[in-house]
C-alpha cells in the first residue's frame, strides 16, 4: 500500500508538472504568434502617406513587442481599389488605404461626403467628419471592416489641356471618369458632359496616348500620380472634397488578442490624425510646385457658371437619393452644412 500511494504521488505530480510546462507553452506560443498585416495604398514609397505609415507600423511593433507588423504593398502594385478589395474579401490582403471610390464599393452610403460641389470650406468638412465618425464606424464593422481613421484624399479640381472654366468647356473636352464612380458620372450626366471610363491606374498612359485631356484630382494627386505633366491647367473651381480612410479586415483584427487590437486602434487614430493634417499642408504646397512646373490656374468662373456647376451637384445628388445613399443619410449631412453656414 505503501508503494502504492508513492506511486501514485509521484504520478500525479509528474502529470500536473505536464500540464503545467503545457499551458505554459501555449500561452508562450500564443504571446509570441507572429501577426503581420498584409496593406495595400495606391500611395508610392516616398509620399507622405508612406512615410507616416512606415512610423506607425514602427509605432505599433513596439507597442506589440514585435508581435504585429505590416507588410506594405504599395504605388498600386495590388491593382486598382476593387482589385484590393476582392484580395481582401479572399484573404490574399488585410487591410488598405482608400478613397472615397473604394470605401464606396464596401459601404455604397459613405459616398455622400463625396458628393460634387457639396463642401464649401475645411470648416463644413470638419463639422461633418466629425459627427458622422460613429455612424460610419459602425457601418463599416457591419459589413466586416475596421475603419481605422479618416485620411481624406482634399480639395478636387480639374486638370487639363484647355482651359475648363464652364459646362460647354467640359463638354468639349475629353474627361476622365474613375470607372464605377457613380458620382462623377451623375454630376457629368447633369452636365451632358460625355466622359471616358478609365482605371485609375491607366490615367497617366491615357493622357500620354491623348486618349483623355482632363482629370480631377487633389494637388498632390496629381504630382503623385504624375499626371501633372501631360496637362496645361488647373481650375480655380473646385469640384469637390474627396473623402479617404484607411480598413482593416475585421477578421484579421480579431485574430489579433485584445491588447493588441487597442494598440492598433490608438495608435492609428492618432497617426492618421496627423497624416490628414499633412495631407492637407502637402496640397498646399503642392500648389506652389505645379506652377513651378508651369501648370496655369484657370479663373474662378462668374457666378451664372458656377450656379450651373453646382445645379449639376443638386441632380447627382437627387438622382442619388434613395439609390447610394439614403434620403436621410442626405438630409441630415445638408443639415450639418446648414448649421455651419
Amino acid at each position: 500500500m505503501s508503494y502504492f500511494k508513492s506511486y501514485l504521488f509521484y504520478f500525479n505530480a509528474f502529470f500536473l508538472t505536464a500540464v503545467f510546462v503545457l499551458v505554459g507553452l501555449d500561452s508562450n506560443a500564443h504571446a509570441e504568434k507572429k501577426h503581420i498585416i498584409k496593406f495595400a495604398t495606391l500611395a508610392p514609397e516616398g509620399s507622405s502617406w508612406m512615410k507616416l505609415l512606415r512610423r506607425l507600423s514602427g509605432k505599433i511593433k513596439k507597442a506589440t513587442q514585435g508581435n504585429v507588423s505590416f507588410k506594405f504593398y504599395t504605388g498600386g502594385v495590388s491593382g486598382d481599389e476593387k482589385d484590393v478589395i476582392r484580395k481582401i474579401r479572399i484573404g490574399q490582403l488585410h487591410g488598405a488605404g482608400f478613397t472615397g471610390v473604394g470605401l464606396g464599393e464596401i459601404l455604397p452610403e459613405v459616398r455622400v461626403l463625396d458628393l460634387p460641389f457639396l463642401f464649401q470650406s475645411d470648416q463644413e468638412i470638419e463639422h461633418v467628419y466629425q459627427t458622422m465618425n460613429d455612424y460610419f464606424v459602425e457601418r463599416f464593422d457591419k459589413k466586416g471592416y475596421i475603419l481605422l481613421g479618416w485620411v481624406p484624399v482634399g480639395w478636387i479640381h480639374f486638370f487639363s489641356q484647355k482651359p475648363i472654366q464652364t459646362v460647354a468647356d467640359l463638354r468639349g473636352s475629353k474627361p476622365w471618369l474613375w470607372e464605377g464612380d457613380r458620382l462623377v458620372a451623375q454630376a457629368y450626366e447633369g452636365m451632358d458632359v460625355q466622359p471616358i471610363p478609365l482605371s485609375i491606374t491607366d490615367v497617366l498612359l491615357s493622357l500620354q496616348t491623348g486618349m483623355v485631356d482632363t482629370v480631377y484630382s487633389s494637388t498632390q494627386g496629381a504630382l503623385v500620380f504624375q499626371w501633372f505633366t501631360k496637362v496645361k491647367h488647373i481650375t480655380r473651381l473646385r469640384m469637390g472634397y474627396a473623402t479617404g480612410g484607411v480598413l482593416i479586415s475585421k477578421k484579421k483584427f480579431e485574430k489579433l488578442p485584445l491588447a493588441y487590437q487597442e494598440a492598433l486602434k490608438k495608435i492609428s487614430s492618432e497617426s492618421l490624425t496627423e497624416l490628414a493634417t499633412v495631407i492637407q499642408k502637402d496640397n498646399l504646397k503642392a500648389e506652389k510646385v505645379l506652377e513651378n512646373n508651369g501648370i496655369k490656374w484657370v479663373p474662378q468662373p462668374d457666378p451664372a457658371a458656377i450656379k450651373i456647376f453646382q445645379q449639376a451637384g443638386a441632380t447627382a445628388r437627387q438622382n442619388l437619393s434613395g439609390k447610394l445613399f439614403s434620403t436621410e443619410l442626405l438630409n441630415k449631412v445638408l443639415r450639418l452644412l446648414d448649421e455651419v453656414r
